[in-house]
């Protein structure tokens, strides 16, 4: 098969010209969405989304879904705002490690009680998402972090960077690159993709199917305690009631778009960046076009249903082969 054939048939090759289609079709109607200020917002506005989806991606390529990222984010992103506030003079880095442990730790016990209990993960995903929500009022007291208790180095790691890429962008797609290093060139990622194709058979070809799947939960519950670092930095403060509610739904709806399958075993990095970025596209091009926000989650589920409804037909048509990352 050529190269070029490879291209077309690629699933990657189906997202991208949704992708163009849509930015062509936005322009012609509101020109000014063709411009670098625009680019630069969709920038600015798919880093949240691309962390968290990374690991959502891996998590139903291992035949799962976790329901409870938005709760680990706000939970993460509290966790280390009040260590910000409560010891300014503690460097960075030391609230990182704080956002990203707790949301590792969270992601452990997601996995854990999947595993051990063999419940489905959306039951127990769905039943953290209220503890883990509780927690995170019961940890703040109900009290936001202020602006003024967000350091201002990390409140600039939105605005700029020295090659002038704010620096949530530049570790968001850090993050997707690692993650394709991951999935395929380590002998775990490509575990992921054999438990998620038939896990009644991947114990038999040696796969530890448990470890694997816990080591899946908690590196998503990690990406999502760091997107909670960067909604501190982009937003400037988190709010115990609304940091990271719903946002689950947003991150599945992008990686559904990016071809990956809820069945489990196929899925791209490419494609959830894909994915990502046309949901970006959508979130920037709906105020531009006068889009009422009544309107906005309706549209959203929209292309969830035409995603699903071509990955199915193309399924159905067998005209693609099982995806790599």
């Amino acid at each position: 098969m050529s190269q070029v054939s490879r291209l077309f048939r690629a699933r990657e090759a189906g997202i991208l010209v949704m992708l163009v289609l849509f930015v062509a079709f936005v322009s012609l109607i509101q020109p000014r969405f063709f411009s670098t200020e625009t680019l630069r917002i969709v920038l600015l506005a798919v880093p949240l989304i691309l962390v968290a989806a990374m690991g959502q991606m891996m998590v139903l390529v291992a035949r799962h879904v976790d329901l409870s990222i938005g709760s680990i984010l706000g939970f993460s992103a509290i966790a280390a705002g009040m260590v910000f506030r409560d010891h300014p003079e503690l460097p960075l880095f030391v609230g990182f490690a704080v956002g990203v442990l707790s949301g590792a730790a969270l992601g452990f016990v997601n996995g854990l009680v999947v595993t051990v209990f063999k419940l489905p993960s959306i039951i127990v995903t769905l039943g953290t998402l209220s503890l883990y929500r509780g927690l995170l009022f019961i940890l703040s007291g109900s009290k936001q972090i202020d602006p003024n208790d967000i350091p201002e180095p990390l409140i600039r790691m939105a605005q700029t960077s020295p090659i002038d890429i704010p620096w949530i962008v530049i570790i968001a797609f850090g993050v997707a690159f690692a993650t394709w290093l991951f999935l395929n060139y380590s002998q775990i990622g490509r575990q992921i993709y054999a438990i998620g194709s038939n896990p009644v058979a991947a114990p038999l070809r040696g796969i530890r199917v448990m470890p694997v799947t816990i080591l899946v939960f908690t590196l998503s519950g990690a990406l999502a305690g760091l997107a909670g670092l960067i909604y501190a930095a982009r937003f400037g403060y988190v709010n115990p009631g609304i940091t990271g509610v719903g946002f689950e739904f947003t991150v599945i709806a992008a990686v559904v778009i990016g071809g990956v399958s809820i069945n489990g075993g196929v899925g791209s990095v490419l494609g959830t960046v894909l994915g990502v970025l046309l949901l970006g596209s959508v979130q920037v091009a709906l105020p531009i076009l006068g889009v009422s926000g009544f309107w906005q989650n309706a549209i959203y589920g929209g292309i969830i249903l035409i995603a699903l409804v071509i990955d199915r037909t193309v399924r159905q048509g067998g005209l693609l082969a099982r995806g790599g990352a």
